[in-house]
């Protein structure tokens, strides 16, 4: 791993997700999550404020970057949430299976290599009845829109740690093994192509 990948990357990135319009779509989400929590790639931390410690037992967060993990501790000083962060992709998830009772990601499946198969894990660790509440950024309704992603995104990919900006999210989710039950979707503010917001719930199918 390079010096842009472990230092310079890590901090754009926390940028970016952090800025005002997607604060706001991770307010519409974190909230929501209780009990037994595993955050796929929690970053720099930007959803520890967000959770009710009324509702939320113990977090797992999983993050492979070192880089990331140190922004997210960072997040966590003066904070009563109880998290324990996991040094994993989202791929391998440790935890047992019927574990938790939510999964919650946000603006992460983007940058999963192999995202069905980390969907597959996170069914696996779901409780009976639990849920995986998401927020992520995707492929665009218009097709001038979509055909700029399509055109940009591998070279978007390489800048920007992997990210794709042209996932179906509903489509990967339900071909994951997942059953969306709360389907939101619109542009929020910011360059259309990287700006238009899938996000909701889903159950184990």
């Amino acid at each position: 791993m390079g010096l842009y990948d472990r230092y310079v990357l890590p901090r754009l990135i926390n940028l970016a997700c952090g800025s005002k319009p997607n604060m706001k779509q991770r307010e519409k989400v974190v909230p929501l999550a209780e009990g037994e929590v595993l955050e796929i790639g929690v970053g720099g931390g930007l959803n520890f404020r967000y959770y009710d410690s009324g509702k939320v037992h113990k977090v797992w967060g999983l993050e492979p970057s070192e880089g990331m993990r140190k922004l997210a501790r960072k997040q966590l000083e003066g904070s009563n949430l109880e998290v324990e962060m996991i040094d994993l992709p989202g791929e391998e998830i440790p935890l047992d299976a019927n574990s938790v009772d939510t999964v919650l990601v946000t603006y992460t499946l983007c940058t999963i290599p192999d995202a069905q198969r980390a969907l597959r894990g996170m069914q696996r660790v779901l409780r009976p009845g639990g849920k995986l509440l998401f927020c992520e950024h995707g492929v665009a309704p218009d097709v001038g829109v979509r055909k700029w992603q399509d055109r940009l995104n591998p070279s978007w990919r390489r800048l920007a740690g992997g990210c794709s900006m042209n996932l179906d999210i509903p489509g990967l989710l339900e071909s994951s093994g997942f059953r969306v039950v709360v389907d939101e979707r619109m542009y929020i503010p910011g360059a259309k192509i990287l700006s238009y917001n899938y996000w909701g719930s889903a159950v184990a199918d």
